[in-house]
């Protein structure tokens, strides 16, 4: 078992990876959980494949598990969804002394973490990722979210889980596209700050290969990201790199109502255009781009700017999380494994966007 301790100002928790870990969570969870009731959100399609073998394992432990199941996709991410989960935790009779836990992909991740953060003012979390995506990124570093109509992750809050346990013997049953929508995610983590993880990925022959590894890459991109968010908790310096590819990346998920692309497609093609953006203002060295695009097409990933309304989605990102002030934060990479944050005058940022979205 690998497991990494996030040491976060507003609380430490623990990350374990390990293969098979969902049929012992019963035990995990007894080692950090002495009450009885737990409520698993999770969603249908996961509940297909493993809600049955957590409620177990947890009955086996001696918890009073209920499961809340909610429709698979992006728009569970929602305030509607977020309700019925609400109305269901009361009728569960769930209170602070007592358990949630998210079991899914990155929205179930996120809508289950913002009703637990939000519910009688905190319910404890425990996160138990199911997708690539989930296992390597949004698990971790306590963001917690909803969408709104306007944008995306634009309702939400910091609240960091009292455990992540991740199984990659999980991903066994993603589809290939799925897979590859998690290595989007993991492509960054070598483009921000990995370039011995970047040229390795370039290296697997096949699929086998790469999932015959894939505990030890899981263990070296959360093991990234938990060193940012102990620099940076809040997401106001340090922990904006992981926002590389993301700002284009959203808009193209909003612009085409989440049903085109896939998160990891979406910020695939945002990491191709803002590096190459990067290379044309001088900033970023030339040929990074064409490494970006190599590694996105090795993983069936896509790579051009869709045909898209540009001011579509300069107005999304005018919405952006990561304005402030006068100015909008867009990350770079100078190289494969340097990245930095160059800040762009909210009157420029227009001009700087054509030169992406061309």
């Amino acid at each position: 078992m690998y497991s990494i301790e996030v040491k976060a100002s507003s609380g430490s928790y623990p990350i374990y990876i390990k293969n098979g870990l969902l049929d012992d969570i019963g035990v995990e969870v007894k080692k950090i959980y002495k009450g009885s009731k737990i409520a698993i959100v999770t969603d249908s399609t996961v509940n297909e494949f493993y809600g049955q073998r957590i409620i177990s394992s947890l009955k086996m432990s001696g918890y009073e598990p209920i499961k809340i199941v909610v429709k698979a996709g992006e728009e569970s991410k929602s305030f509607e969804t977020l309700l019925e989960v609400y109305d269901k935790l009361l009728d569960f009779k769930i209170n602070r002394g007592d358990i949630i836990i998210a079991l899914g992909g990155g929205v179930v991740g996120d809508m289950a973490g913002f009703a637990a953060s939000t519910f009688l003012r905190g319910i404890p979390l425990i996160q138990i990722p199911t997708t690539l995506l989930a296992q390597v990124d949004s698990s971790v570093g306590g963001k917690v979210a909803v969408d709104l109509p306007r944008g995306k992750n634009l309702v939400g809050s910091f609240y960091m889980p009292k455990a992540v346990f991740i199984d990659p013997l999980l991903l066994g049953t993603l589809s290939d596209r799925f897979l590859n929508d998690g290595m989007g995610e993991v492509i960054k983590y070598g483009a921000i700050k990995d370039n011995e993880l970047f040229y390795k990925l370039m290296k697997y022959e096949n699929k086998e290969a790469l999932l015959k590894e894939i505990d030890k890459i899981i263990y070296t991109c959360c093991s990234i990201k938990a060193a940012i968010v102990e620099i940076d908790e809040k997401d106001t310096g340090e922990r904006m790199l992981l926002n590389y590819g993301h700002t284009i990346g959203h808009a193209i998920e909003q612009f085409y109502n989440f049903k085109k692309y896939s998160h990891g497609e979406a910020v695939a093609m945002g990491m191709y255009s803002i590096t190459k953006l990067g290379e044309e203002l001088g900033m970023t060295t030339v040929g990074t781009s064409t490494a970006i695009k190599d590694i996105l097409i090795k993983y069936n990933l896509p790579w051009m700017f869709p045909e898209i309304n540009c001011e579509d989605v300069i107005e999304t990102i005018s919405h952006d999380k990561k304005n402030i002030g006068e100015s909008m934060n867009f990350i770079l990479i100078e190289s494969i494994g340097n990245s930095f944050i160059e800040k762009i005058n909210k009157t420029n940022i227009k001009d700087y966007l054509l030169g992406v979205i061309k």
